[in-house]
């Protein structure tokens, strides 16, 4: 069985070294559709399906942090 560092082993390996990941860049459009996101949920002036979907995308956003954005302190 593999241990917990093995699941956030994002690393490149074999083939995918030669394409590389860029995890700033991807840092970086996470927080930017994060701030788009949050921008929407403010202008909805309450409709409530959009304040309801912005919320969904939130938490996508926020997963999408908890494996990139708050794993790059350990690479």
């Amino acid at each position: 069985m593999k241990g917990l560092v093995s699941i956030f082993d994002i690393r490149p390996q074999g083939d995918k070294m030669a394409e590389g990941y860029n995890i700033k860049e991807m840092v970086e459009k996470i927080q930017t559709i994060k701030e788009a996101a949050t921008e929407l949920q403010d202008t909805s002036g309450g409709i409530q399906a959009v304040d309801r979907n912005v919320d969904r995308i939130l938490a996508s956003i926020k997963m999408l942090e908890i494996n990139i954005s708050d794993v790059v302190g350990i690479l």
